[in-house]
């Protein structure tokens, strides 16, 4: 039995572990540990969900995609560095998402380029240092955003409409008040 919960674990481990990799299982309720240091890797590969502890070092990573590691939850430990870092617009998401998620794995990591920021630490960027740059996002939260943005337009249309709306029936109200009080001044009494 135990054999087999092994073989089981392996399995599962194999499927979702990255093919440039090797992980191993923290425990069933703890997730996988997923080493891909010292791989030349230029690219972040798909990673488990699950994924607790990861180490990148040493590779050939110069950034990460916008949203890169915001499905991974579940980290705990990060190791990026011995990275060539190539300190423009495109490393802004993964020092922003670093100062939320460890500022010791921030203060690790140097730029490679471009030749002014040799060195230079990533958590002491500035916007002076990135030059011009639109805020990167990934392009859900832009979906998001445009719907947002026309779920306000349509509330606020819909309040101004109420409001229209009961403004006019106040002015009918009072219109018919005063057409029924006048119908009976002119109607005569027969009693």
């Amino acid at each position: 039995a135990v054999l087999g919960c092994a073989l089981l674990l392996a399995t599962v481990l194999g499927a979702d572990c990255p093919s440039q990799c090797s992980c191993w299982s923290l425990g069933e309720p703890w997730g996988t540990g997923v080493d891909c240091s010292s791989r030349g890797l230029r690219a972040l590969p798909a990673l488990p969900r699950l994924t607790r502890v990861l180490h990148l070092h040493n590779n050939s990573l110069a950034s990460l995609p916008a949203g890169a590691l915001d499905g991974l939850g579940h980290l705990q430990e990060l190791r990026l560095w011995d990275n060539p870092w190539h300190c423009d617009c495109h490393i802004l998401y993964l020092k922003l998402w670093l100062q939320d998620f460890s500022a010791p794995a921030l203060s690790r990591l140097r730029c490679a380029s471009p030749a002014p920021l040799r060195m230079k630490p990533l958590g002491q960027l500035t916007g002076n240092d990135l030059g011009v740059c639109t805020r990167l996002l990934p392009t859900k939260c832009l979906q998001f955003f445009w719907r947002d943005l026309i779920l306000i337009a349509g509330a606020v249309i819909t309040l101004l409409l109420v409001a229209w709306a009961l403004k006019f029936s106040k002015k009918l109200v009072c219109q018919l008040r005063l057409g029924s009080r006048r119908l009976r001044r002119s109607i005569p009494k027969t009693h």
